[in-house]
């Protein structure tokens, strides 16, 4: 996020006076990049902010060509969403699904081969981990930062996992821009910022996050009675394959706000997402971790 985008929050984007005391902001309510003292201020700035308003809105509710995760370096086929059905290798940083991992562990345990990443090729050794993550995160790999993050979030260092988000979030890491987002919202290692929330959201969401995307789409439903803008968000992160927002859709199609040819196309999207991540490979790995 630049310092542009944060100093329009403080100030009024016609007039460039701060809140501050009685006087209050209102953002732009068609993109909440700006905000606006007065109505008077608004209707006034209108010329000038109409084509960025726009081209915020054409970029957020594009539907993303895939998730954040991607497709398998290896098979091609989307990763996905459940993160338990793949892993990421601190050699190369590269998110490998299960039914590739599972059938490269099979080849080198009939070869009897060395065990090394699916991917690079690099031997694997668990004493080797932190280091691989380090030299990663020094060649300032953004996926490595933004999981350096995570592990210091949950060692309850906030100071030091704000630090790495907010580098991988920079470097374009949606995961990283989805967790700084949530820190803020939660007031974790920085105060609580709702704005930035909201903005962390809107970029992770950009970048194929479907959890940013429902998040923006419930808080629209939930929070502000936006159905046009929740719809929206909710149908971008079900053609994306998640449950949550196919779930949720159907709640406000209960209520009326979305139309029922709009619903069932949802829905086969949803479903030809979620069969694309589908193969018998991953459906072997699966059945290996289970136990079956």
């Amino acid at each position: 996020m630049s310092e542009d985008n944060i100093m329009s929050k403080l100030v009024c984007a016609s007039c460039g006076i701060a809140e501050v005391d009685e006087i209050k902001l209102t953002e732009c309510a068609d993109c909440g990049l700006v905000r606006y003292c007065s109505g008077v201020c608004q209707r006034g700035h209108k010329s000038y902010h109409e084509e960025a308003c726009k081209k915020h809105n054409e970029l957020l509710f594009k539907q993303p060509e895939s998730t954040h995760f991607g497709d398998c370096p290896i098979c091609y086929l989307p990763l996905p969403l459940d993160p338990d059905e793949s892993t990421i290798r601190t050699c190369c940083s590269k998110m490998i699904c299960n039914g590739c991992a599972y059938a490269d562990a099979l080849r080198q345990a009939e070869g009897m081969l060395q065990h090394t990443c699916p991917f690079c090729r690099t031997a694997v050794t668990h004493e080797d981990k932190d280091k691989r993550l380090r030299k990663r995160i020094e060649a300032n790999d953004p996926v490595a930062m933004g999981r350096n993050g995570v592990e210091q979030y949950k060692k309850g260092d906030y100071s030091s996992a704000i630090e790495h988000f907010m580098k991988g979030a920079e470097l374009g890491d949606a995961d990283a821009q989805f967790n700084l987002g949530c820190c803020y919202h939660l007031g974790h290692g920085v105060e609580k910022d709702d704005w930035k929330f909201t903005r962390f959201m809107e970029e992770a969401a950009i970048g194929g996050h479907p959890l940013a995307r429902h998040n923006l789409g419930y808080g629209y439903w939930n929070d502000y009675g936006n159905a046009e803008r929740a719809v929206k968000h909710l149908i971008i992160a079900a053609n994306q394959g998640y449950d949550r927002s196919i779930k949720l859709l159907l709640e406000i199609f209960k209520e009326g706000k979305v139309s029922k040819e709009v619903l069932a196309a949802a829905l086969r999207a949803h479903q030809a997402a979620v069969d694309a991540t589908k193969s018998p490979q991953r459906e072997a790995a699966e059945k290996y971790l289970l136990g079956l």
